[in-house]
């Protein structure tokens, strides 16, 4: 793992506990774009500047909300290369990749420091910059998705809610529910240093899955019969399973093509309008297999697996229990 301590560039090993769970930092940007701009930070078309990786399950969620709302104009965009090396994220001429138009940066580092020259912490997308104020406004997933989600509306050409006012408790819950035994629980399973930390988390993993696969037996989605922002963040994580975590992070019990609910859905999602643009199989394989050195130490990047997110999905015909 690779951070900025006191705006100085520093090589450490992945954090991990004495037991060898893999421990994940805390975000460090979290200040708020809203509407009004009540807290500084107004919501306005041109103003911000969005850092991601398509590699990157957290920034992913990101750009999936900026397409689905139709900010692609309103906020735009650059994307690092999918390998990440000893420097961290970097800007390069891969012709997926998208510079920097801010800070001409050659390191995602560089913003971070731009932004505040003593920072420490970990350079991570997704990030947003505020063009008018010169700095970071927040690099949590979460309260990007929410910000993108409820207070972009005068500018998104597609102003519907993946938030119904009345589902709000609902959808944080699920939200809260994915996060450590899924979304991080596949990064707790590939970086244990341990066989115990990584029964456990695999172990967490699986029970998660397991109980999400049957509640999508009987509900259409997370938080009942509306997509919302909870299916996104599921989404992100499933989408990588099969070509990465169930390889590279031994998350091998099962693979999702194995779980009928879960498969249907996550076609379902891979289908809506506008999302499977934002899904890059190559970066996404690249980054994780040739990045973690430490996973996979001879960085072979594996050709398969071969499947379909294409073919048709049951999830609009069958018939749900009330939600």
């Amino acid at each position: 793992m690779v951070m900025l301590v006191n705006g100085e560039w520093h090589k450490q090993p992945v954090t991990t506990d004495e037991q060898g769970r893999f421990i994940r930092r805390d975000t460090t940007f979290r200040d708020w774009v809203t509407a009004d701009g009540a807290g500084g930070y107004k919501a306005e078309a041109g103003r911000y500047h969005l850092y991601v990786s398509y590699a990157c399950p957290w920034a992913h969620r990101v750009l999936i909300m900026r397409a689905l709302k139709g900010l692609q104009d309103a906020i735009s965009l650059s994307v690092v290369d999918p390998f990440m090396s000893d420097e961290g994220w970097h800007f390069s001429d891969n012709p997926d990749c998208i510079p920097d138009p801010i800070h001409n940066a050659r390191y995602l580092r560089e913003v971070y420091v731009a932004a505040k020259l003593d920072y420490t912490g970990r350079v991570t997308v997704p990030a947003l910059w505020d063009k008018q104020t010169g700095t970071l406004v927040n690099n949590e997933s979460r309260d990007l998705i929410r910000m993108l989600d409820t207070e972009f509306d005068a500018v998104a050409e597609h102003p519907r809610r993946y938030l119904p006012p009345e589902r709000v408790q609902q959808v944080d819950a699920a939200i809260d529910a994915i996060y450590q035994p899924i979304n991080n629980g596949v990064y707790r399973s590939g970086f244990a240093t341990t066989q115990d930390a990584y029964e456990e988390a695999v172990t967490e993993l699986f029970r998660a899955l397991d109980h999400w696969e049957q509640v999508l037996g009987r509900q259409r989605y997370l938080a009942g019969d509306t997509l919302t922002e909870a299916d996104w963040c599921l989404f992100t994580t499933l989408v990588r399973f099969d070509p990465v975590y169930h390889y590279h992070f031994k998350c091998n019990l099962r693979r999702i093509a194995d779980y009928p609910n879960l498969w249907n859905y996550l076609k379902e999602l891979y289908q809506v309008p506008g999302v499977a643009k934002t899904v890059h199989f190559g970066h996404i394989k690249h980054h994780y297999y040739a990045s973690h050195e430490s996973v996979n130490p001879t960085r072979i990047v594996p050709k398969g697996p071969v499947f379909d997110l294409t073919t048709p999905h049951d999830r609009a015909t069958r018939t749900y229990a009330a939600a």
